[in-house]
């Protein structure tokens, strides 16, 4: 993939002599979900758009599904879920829709996803709509007899009616992906209008006005949005008065894409007016501050509006007639301008029927107020009932092992006889016969890493990359047994996935650039190029394409180029000319060709597929269950690594440690199958590549005295003096007062006098590159800089399963210096992005993906803003199932949020995006079983703490950042964007966190790769901005965040028996968290390094490698 960095401030840096472009993006405040899908993205970046050719395809054709059929999925009574009844008691309540009923004496409102009715001078409200639905937004019909709402109950939301009391339920809508919200009643009471959301490749998207008969049907689109690629949101429609246009909101900012941390000061949003009869769209309110929530009084003349001043959301009044505006109320909740707002900006509010007042939500409370500013009060409500929540799962994670099974091994490549498959295994080729035994090492030679193993035609040679961080690569040639290695390629540089000709001849691969994990040296010229085996001067084929491969022909190059956004297979001749292109398709992330050219394999949905491969030029389009010609899903529970053997009659993929095997001939018939015919039968067993591995544990006792030391081992910093803590091996075996803990006899002293020592940080949403282009790196210096900054373990929760797992496993056996590594691999993905979508039409589909990643060595999963409710909960029941986490992305939704927490979610990833929290959502997450990572540096609704400390300090200056590329950390740090205190929302995400840790939360840190190493502190000093003690900050990052992922049986805290990940301090952070990153010396596992160099100093004498700018 190309790697997308956490900090996202810069795109440029200078390397040595010469400049050279990184992969890093444009800047961005805040950029969440761009980041994090980038960072699951496939790590074989797929080619740039334009690389294809714009082609007339055969259209996709449906082929007849032979699916089972699931049994429908209930949404209010999940399956394998243990439900809770948890009491709510509160006058006061979050995020609050209100209606007024026509007579006006009569309130409906939600609380907390039920739907109350009261009346309109308060009391006791009586529950109208409650269970595990989310049930939200209710509109009285004209005539006060029903009421419209939005309700997830049928799976997915939609719009529901149900009478004035609760009774006859019905559903209207019948969306099964867009989701549709905010109803409004036509004045006559036969249609409803609502917002429909469309998303992109990615969840951000936008609205349109959709009309619907209120005894059903697929409704018409009024509002349109301005094309299929908008993320500017549009929403909030409202019938006026007369009936003869609709209200509603669109963000009128520059550009086609979403903006996090969108300037709120501007005319951001403006509210739009609809002429039903012509058509004609006209703008009714603008202005700085934005306008949004409009609601048109009943007798036409007012239009009620939310607008901002500074971080203040105030209720504004426009005369319709004369275009005077006023403001009436300065004291409303915080908007939503800022995020994503695909429910509404601000809460639903409404008028009296006189026009006289308007009844709306804020501080918590129900309110009215006149309609020139007087007499505002408040209307009081309590409630004292339950809500439904799901346990969530919590397992044990070991986190160092003494030895571990391999679980991602890499290129595995089956032999042209299919006997024997060649692999790479902890950075180094192994070769298994197929029929069993134990893999043996390739060649044996060095420490230069082997990658991009691939067979000639006979099977009598092997040809692969070899690589070092220092020399770059080379492609080599060796014979099948391993000997006589030579290289082909006479200069080194950034060479990536070799093929041989048919006739062994010649070698086509990919020349790549590095510049930011890798050296930019040798970057010039990329492209596909062939090479002869014999040696000799690369000739260009291709400068845009990827992945090239050969098959029947020796003058035919296959490869793969992107068109309008579909990924294409095409072919050239050697010169890059007579461009064919053979398939395409919108959803396919990958092509390989059979080697006799009869049939083409592509990767969708994570699954591998076959098809014939048409002779000729015709192009066709591919999907996962359509296509021009018939197509076979050949694996079940994921694919990669496709590839073929026996001249094209085997089709064989890895999934995790194990390769299997399909034939061509059990998946295509030579004529039609009849009725009775059996159905072609997913391969279930396989051939095992894992292999049994010692993981790195050092020897010797060592004792580190007299220091203070913060073990977080009661409820606040258990704090120790002049404490000793005494380690053998990887383990702490003693710790406690100097004065009265025995040191071992033949045990390393260590002084540490005037020093504090704390456990190391643990970051819970960790976000950062571990490879390039599939390649991980002898050494990361991302990872390096982590640890040096005291980050002893991560939790990535988006990451390519093959670099950061392969990542993982060779930390562990000592060959990677970094933190410990865990992961949920690629995000189980929601929007149909062609990289890492994950569709899911049921139960089994969501078992498959969560079990794909246990596979490939995950012990999590990323719930990531599947659009209908019932998806996100099939995947916490297949997590559940197989024992695993299950963190789901917050996705700026509140309502979303609460819904996860009340599905049972492990951890609830990203801050709840409003403002305050109130007591609704404090006694139901305090009842929960799910935890909290606000990840504060990237805060959703204004600007987060990543610019706040960038502003406010000087990182560039951080003697400690020594292991960041230096002039890419001048250009992303020196010039900053300098913003007012109230334009910061860290310190409000961070108060609302320290509410909920107080109610028994896990609040944790996420550093979500901002700035590797110094985010982790960012998170702790802005837990203190928003009011934590020094200490309730330091157990956010250590024993807490070690809770969360259920692994302070090991971490988190300095105590006997666990691991010994260590950070000495010149300065104690528990009494001024900016201390923090005073750090001198790290130790994990055992292991003692200076921060400043990161070399291995007392318990060892390993040097780190030099860094590609030293």
């Amino acid at each position: 993939m190309k790697f997308t960095v956490a900090s996202v401030l810069a795109s440029l840096f200078l390397a040595q002599a010469a400049a050279a472009q990184s992969d890093a993006p444009p800047p961005s405040p805040n950029p969440v979900e761009e980041q994090e899908v980038d960072a699951s993205q496939s790590d074989e970046a797929l080619p740039e758009e334009g690389t294809g050719e714009a082609v007339q395809a055969a259209p996709a054709i449906v082929q007849p599904g032979a699916d089972a059929e699931e049994a429908p999925w209930d949404i209010t009574a999940p399956r394998g879920a243990t439900l809770r009844q948890v009491p709510i008691r509160t006058d006061e309540g979050t995020w609050m829709d209100v209606d007024v009923s026509p007579d006006g004496r009569t309130l409906a409102f939600s609380l907390l996803g039920d739907i109350y009715t009261m009346p309109i001078a308060g009391g006791t409200p009586t529950r109208i709509a409650d269970g595990l639905a989310w049930e939200i937004q209710p509109r009285f019909s004209p005539d006060g007899q029903r009421i419209a709402f939005t309700s997830d109950r049928g799976g997915a939301d939609n719009i529901w009616v149900m009478n004035a009391n609760g009774s006859d339920k019905r559903q209207v809508t019948k969306e099964d992906f867009r989701l549709l919200n905010q109803p409004t009643w036509s004045p006559d009471g036969r249609y409803i209008a609502a917002k429909k959301h469309f998303t992109t490749q990615r969840s951000a998207g936008t609205g349109e006005v959709w009309i619907y008969h209120v005894s059903g049907g697929g409704g018409v689109a009024l509002v349109e949005r301005a094309n299929e690629t908008a993320q500017k949101e549009l929403g909030e429609p409202v019938y006026s008065a007369d009936g003869g246009s609709i209200f509603y909101t669109r963000n009128v900012s520059p550009g086609a894409v979403f903006e996090y941390a969108q300037d709120s000061t501007q005319s951001l949003f403006e509210i739009e007016r609809y002429d039903i009869a012509t058509g004609e769209v006209t703008t009714a309110v603008s202005g700085y501050g934005g306008s949004v929530r409009p609601q048109p009084s009943p007798d036409g003349n007012y239009l009620s509006f939310v607008r901002r001043d500074k971080d203040q959301s105030q209720l504004w009044i426009k005369d319709l007639s004369t275009g005077v505006e006023r403001m009436i109320y300065d004291e409303l909740d915080l908007d939503m301008q800022e995020t994503w707002a695909v429910y509404g900006v601000y809460p639903l509010m409404d008028w009296t029927p006189d026009s006289r007042e308007i009844v709306f939500w804020a501080g918590g409370k129900l309110n009215r107020i006149g309609l020139d500013g007087s007499a505002a009060r408040v209307i009081p409500f309590r409630i004292d009932d339950t809500r439904t929540v799901a346990d969530a799962p919590h397992p044990v994670i070991p986190v160092a092992p003494d030895s571990f099974q391999t679980k991602i091994p890499k290129f595995a490549v089956l032999s042209p006889n299919g006997d024997r498959i060649v692999f790479e295994s902890l950075g180094k080729l192994y070769v298994k016969n197929a029929a069993g035994g134990e893999p043996r090492r390739l060649t044996g030679e060095g420490e230069a890493l082997e990658l991009w193993p691939t067979w000639s035609r006979d099977g009598a040679r092997i040809a692969f990359v070899r690589w070092t961080d220092e020399g770059l690569g080379e492609i080599v040639v060796a014979d099948s047994n391993g000997r006589n290695v030579r290289s082909v390629t006479a200069t080194r540089g950034h060479y990536a996935v070799p093929q041989f000709s048919p006739d062994g001849r010649t070698l086509v691969f990919e020349k790549r650039s590095g510049g930011y994990l890798t050296s930019p040296e040798y970057s010039e010229n990329t492209g596909v190029y062939t090479v002869p085996v014999s040696g000799g001067t690369p000739e260009l084929v291709s400068r845009g394409n990827r992945v090239p491969q050969f098959g029947a022909e020796n003058d035919r190059v296959f490869m793969m180029g992107n068109s309008e956004g579909k990924l294409q297979l095409l072919s050239t001749d050697l010169n890059g000319e007579a461009v064919r292109v053979h398939a395409e398709g919108e959803l396919a992330n990958d092509f390989r060709v059979a080697p006799d050219g009869s049939y083409v394999a592509f990767r969708q949905n994570y699954e591998a597929f076959a098809m014939p491969l048409l002779p000729g030029g015709q192009a066709v389009t591919v999907g996962e269950k359509a296509s021009s010609l018939p197509v076979v899903r050949a694996s079940q529970g994921g694919a990669d690594y496709i590839g073929w053997a026996d001249n094209g009659d085997t089709l064989y993929w890895s999934m995790g440690p194990t390769l299997y095997r399909a034939s061509t001939a059990a998946m295509f018939r030579t004529a039609p199958a009849g009725e009775d015919a059996p159905q072609f039968a997913h391969p279930e067993t396989g051939i095992s590549l894992t292999r049994t591995v010692r993981a790195d544990k050092p020897t010797g006792t060592y004792a580190l005295t007299n220091a203070r030391i913060l073990t977080m081992a009661d409820d606040a910093a258990g704090t120790i003096e002049s404490g000793t803590v005494v380690i053998r091996g990887d383990r702490i075996v003693a710790v406690g007062p100097s004065a009265s803990t025995q040191v071992p006899a033949g045990a390393t002293v260590i002084d540490a006098s005037g020093k504090t020592i704390m456990p190391g940080l643990v970051d819970a949403h960790a976000h950062g590159p571990q490879g390039v282009g599939d390649l991980v790196p002898q050494q990361n210096w991302a990872a390096v800089q982590e640890l040096a900054m005291g980050v002893t373990t991560i939790h990535d929760p988006s990451s390519s399963a093959s670099s950061i797992f392969a990542a993982s496993e060779r930390q562990r056996v000592g060959t990677l210096l970094a933190p410990r590594i865990f992961s949920t691999g690629e995000i189980i993905y929601g929007a149909k992005s062609p990289g890492v979508y994950a569709r899911i039409d049921g139960y089994e589909d969501a078992l498959a993906h969560v079990r794909r990643i246990k596979d490939q060595g995950g012990i999590s999963v990323k719930n990531y803003n599947q659009p209908r409710r019932e998806q996100r909960q099939q995947v916490v029941a297949a997590a559940r199932a197989e024992n695993m986490l299950v963190v789901a992305e917050g996705g700026s939704l509140f309502g979303m949020d609460i819904n996860l927490i009340a599905d049972g979610n492990s951890t609830l990833e990203h801050n709840i995006p409003v403002d305050v929290i109130y007591e609704d959502v404090l006694q139901f997450f305090g009842q929960s079983q799910t935890n909290y990572t606000p990840t504060l540096v990237v805060t959703y609704g204004g600007l987060a703490a990543d610019p706040y400390w960038r502003q406010a300090t000087d990182v560039f200056a951080n003697p400690l950042l020594v292991h960041t590329p230096p002039r890419m950390l001048l250009a992303e740090t020196a010039r900053r964007t300098k913003a007012p205190e109230w334009a910061y929302v860290d310190d409000n995400s961070a108060r609302e966190s320290k509410k909920l840790a107080e109610r028994g939360v896990k609040v944790s840190i996420g550093a979500h790769g901002q700035q590797a190493g110094i985010a982790a502190h960012w998170e702790l000093w802005s837990f203190v901005r928003g009011g934590m003690s020094p200490v309730q900050a330091l157990r956010a990052g250590t024993i807490e965040s070690a809770r969360s992922l259920g692994m302070d049986r090991d971490i988190g805290s300095i105590e006997p028996g666990k691991l010994a990940d260590l950070v000495v301090l010149s300065a104690d952070p528990a009494q001024d968290i900016r201390n923090s990153d005073d750090i001198e010396r790290v130790m994990i596992g055992g292991r003692l390094y200076d921060a400043q160099t990161m070399n291995e100093v007392i318990t060892g004498d390993a040097r780190r490698l030099p860094h590609w700018w030293e």
